[in-house]
Order: C-alpha cells, then sequence, then structure tokens
C-alpha cells in the first residue's frame, strides 16, 4: 500500500487559522509545515488550529514540531487547538506525554 502524500491545507474561518495536515508528518516534509506555520505562528489576533483528521503517521520530529507550536503560543499567550486526532495519533501522544497540554475543540466551540 503507498502512503498518503503529505499535504497541508490552511483556511482562515471564524477568527481562526487552520491548517489541516494530511497523510505522514515525518523528517522529510518539516519544511513543508514550518512553510505553512511562517505566516500564522507568532500571530496573536487568531487561535491556530491542526486538524489532524487526515493524518495517518507522526514521527518525533513531528511530535517536536507540535511541542515548538505549543511553546511559542504559550509564550505569545495565543490560543492552540489540535482537532480531530486519529486514535493512532492519540496513542503517539499520549505514550509521549503530550497529551495533557493539548487543547482540543471543534468548531462549535470556537
Amino acid at each position: 500500500m503507498k502512503a498518503e502524500p503529505f499535504q497541508i491545507t490552511a483556511e482562515e474561518k471564524y477568527g481562526e487559522s487552520i491548517l489541516y495536515v494530511k497523510g505522514e508528518l515525518d523528517l522529510s516534509v518539516v519544511p513543508q509545515l514550518q512553510a505553512a506555520l511562517e505566516n500564522v505562528m507568532y500571530r496573536e489576533d487568531t487561535a491556530l488550529v491542526l486538524n489532524l483528521r487526515d493524518l495517518t503517521y507522526i514521527d518525533s520530529t513531528g511530535i517536536g514540531i507540535v511541542v515548538t507550536i505549543l511553546k511559542a503560543r504559550d509564550a505569545l499567550k495565543a490560543p492552540f487547538y489540535v482537532r480531530e486526532i486519529p486514535p493512532s495519533i492519540r496513542r503517539l501522544f499520549d505514550l509521549t506525554g503530550i497529551t495533557r497540554f493539548l487543547k482540543e475543540g471543534t468548531e462549535a466551540d470556537a
């Protein structure tokens, strides 16, 4: 079975900058994710949302990026949410201990 190519789709709505992450997030695609984050990471006027519904795999580098986002947004006191975490990804987040730092929500909560 061929792996799903990595894709990021950005959307602005309801005062949120939403990044829809699809495929496999590993070392090889970090530059793509960093480029997508560049325009929204330090914006204090909008919530940053990672929607992981279509994420099929994440490695330690990808988890490190999530931690970096958490720290940067916390320092800015700017909202950061992770939505629609697939069970396999949630398990990795649980094992690494970052789940307790993630804020989840739905568009209805925004």
